[in-house]
């Protein structure tokens, strides 16, 4: 209560909001379902939407206390869903998860929890940091990323210890809490390789997992999915699959830079030649060096010789990765795109959603 009337005399919309939110669900919890619908109708008609204008801004941080410094780094959320080139059913599924965050309200009155446990799984370099980035710059919520070389301990019980204090900070407020590498803790119990304190890990992992509130979105990502302990992944509501950019995606970062560029600079067919089988973070870095350079010049060269110049030099520091193609057929061939994909190929939710689909250890 004291918190609502902080909120009110600061004028500070969004933390009444929140405060609302948590006395409506507080409400639900213990079977007062008329008082959390009179508290929703309070709030409809007048409920403060979550800014998704390109001018909207989650809180900037203010320090993390000394109890979880050493284990969180907050940083503000600059990236936005807009902004990002993904598949079109990915898309369509984070902003489904977006809805039921901000109707929260709504879906109390209703009985009904929004969903808050993500999971992002796919090769490094494709957008998981940055959609996790991103969810929080949409819900303008503070975004808070495990430290691991804080959390992991050598000690008895040390690290389950810890990730225990990170879930009850998390838990006091709204926030998005982001864990990269999310293998790293959520190892595979059964895996003989392992020692008994990760396996007690995953056991307090699992039944922190439980108790976080639906008001603090948990984004877990992973570049393997298979080293996934099997009860982790029923932990999460919604499992995404980020891929390699295919053609489409390519062609869509070509015209960004061909629209910062004036319309000048590489050809399609030498970009597909160079970006195919690389990973969207290196497409990004390329435009932004072609950018970069041309900036540098001040003129002296134009477009186009900026940025044969810097192909060349991309050409001859990282080469062809493995898996590249060669040549624009090739790249015209890498359809990646998941909503190109033909009705026999199970596409990127259902890849992500059944561990037992992805050949991980021990399920067949």
């Amino acid at each position: 209560m004291y918190k609502l009337a902080e909120a009110g005399a600061k004028g500070d919309r969004n933390a009444l909001q929140r405060t609302m939110d948590l006395l409506i669900s507080e409400a639900a919890a213990q079977g007062q379902h008329s008082q959390a619908s009179r508290l929703s109708g309070l709030m409809n008609g007048e409920k403060p939407k979550r800014p998704r204008t390109p001018h909207s801004a989650a809180p900037a941080p203010r320090g993390l206390p000394e109890a979880v410094s050493e284990l969180l780094f907050e940083r503000e959320p600059r990236r936005r869903l807009d902004g990002m080139v993904l598949p079109s059913d990915v898309i369509t599924d984070v902003r489904e998860f977006l809805q039921e965050q901000e109707e929260v309200a709504l879906l109390r009155a209703n009985s009904l929890e929004p969903r808050h446990a993500l999971l992002l799984v796919g090769p490094p370099g494709n957008g998981k940091t940055t959609l996790a980035e991103a969810i929080a710059t949409e819900l303008g919520l503070p975004f808070l990323s495990v430290r691991y070389d804080g959390v992991v301990d050598s000690y008895l019980g040390e690290t389950a210890s810890r990730i225990r204090r990170i879930i009850d900070y998390a838990a006091a407020a709204p926030c998005v809490l982001f864990f990269d590498e999310f293998d790293a803790i959520g190892k595979e119990r059964g895996d003989i390789h392992e020692t008994g304190e990760i396996k007690r890990v995953v056991n307090s992992l699992l039944l922190q997992l439980d108790s976080l509130p639906a008001h603090c979105v948990v984004v877990c990502a992973t570049n393997h999915p298979e080293l996934l302990d099997r009860a982790v992944w029923r932990r999460f509501q919604l499992r995404l699959e980020l891929p390699k950019p295919g053609r489409e995606a390519i062609v869509h970062m070509f015209q960004r830079l061909e629209k910062a560029l004036g319309g000048a600079g590489p050809t399609l067919d030498q970009y597909l030649e160079c970006m195919s089988g690389r990973s969207m973070s290196e497409i990004e870095q390329f435009n932004l060096d072609v950018r970069r350079r041309l900036v540098l010049s001040k003129g002296a060269t134009n477009v186009g010789q900026v940025a044969q110049a810097v192909l060349d030099r991309w050409s001859r520091q990282f080469g062809l990765q493995p898996g590249m193609k060669k040549n624009t057929n090739a790249a015209k061939a890498d359809r990646t795109v998941p909503t190109r994909r033909g009705a026999g190929k199970a596409d990127s939710r259902k890849k992500a959603a059944d561990p037992a689909q992805t050949s991980l250890p021990g399920t067949g």
